[in-house]
């Protein structure tokens, strides 16, 4: 049997990167999975049902949660992987600017955890992770805005694990350095002094590979904080 025959799994930022790559790691341990982003088409085919929503409105984005929550029953895992990247100087951001990454990457996971980890206590069990970044714990140049979102997600996250702790379920923090996928299309890093070639960069399947690891830990196992980074 699957590891994760039975259950329930919902990914945000699901149509690419990351989240695709989860989604997909997850459907293939035998995980029924909701897949949630702005530029997905509703369809449901394969053990795989496509949810459109921007988790930047607040009040359609809790809908959408409420149905599939209505549909589907209290999710067993819970992967918060949407997000968006800036790289740029502090005297180059805007206020708009910072305000749209804490929208994607830090409001978002709130309003998922608001909804959904209360009912997951009620049920007594479940996994909730949050896909963070080596700037939820380094500050580097040209992060400000992008930092000041994943510091945000993280000390979310190690709150929301002291309130839940000894309820049943489990959140964990997945901490991955610079990754491939189409966010770096802009910044050429390979032309760029002190920045990882992409070449030498981790796969969205390795951050796939470590969020089944999670997943897949028996009851008695909590992965608080997962850091991951490329080898080179």
């Amino acid at each position: 049997m699957s590891a994760l025959a039975g259950q329930v799994a919902i990914v945000t930022g699901a149509s690419r990167g990351i989240g695709a790559a989860v989604a997909a790691a997850l459907r293939g341990a035998g995980a029924e999975v909701v897949r949630m982003a702005r530029s997905l088409s509703a369809a449901t085919r394969d053990g795989v049902q496509d949810v459109p929503v921007d988790l930047t409105d607040p009040a359609p984005a809790a809908a959408a949660i409420e149905r599939v929550l209505a549909e589907r029953g209290v999710p067993h895992v819970v992967v918060c992987a949407a997000g968006s990247f800036l790289l740029r100087p502090l005297e180059q951001t805007a206020p708009a600017d910072l305000q749209a990454q804490l929208a994607l990457n830090l409001a978002a996971p709130f309003l998922l955890a608001r909804i959904l980890l209360p009912r997951m206590r009620q049920a007594g069990r479940g996994l909730f992770v949050s896909i963070g970044s080596i700037a939820d714990h380094v500050g580097l140049p040209e992060n400000a805005a992008y930092a000041a979102s994943k510091f945000g997600l993280r000390g979310l996250h190690e709150t929301l694990s002291a309130e839940y702790r000894g309820t049943g379920v489990r959140l964990s923090l997945i901490s991955p350095g610079p990754t491939d996928t189409t966010a770096w299309d802009r910044y050429r890093p390979d032309q760029r002094e002190g920045f990882v070639r992409r070449a030498d960069m981790l796969r969205p399947a390795d951050v796939a590979d470590a969020v089944l690891y999670v997943a897949t830990r028996p009851p008695r196992v909590h992965v608080d904080w997962l850091r991951i980074n490329p080898a080179a």
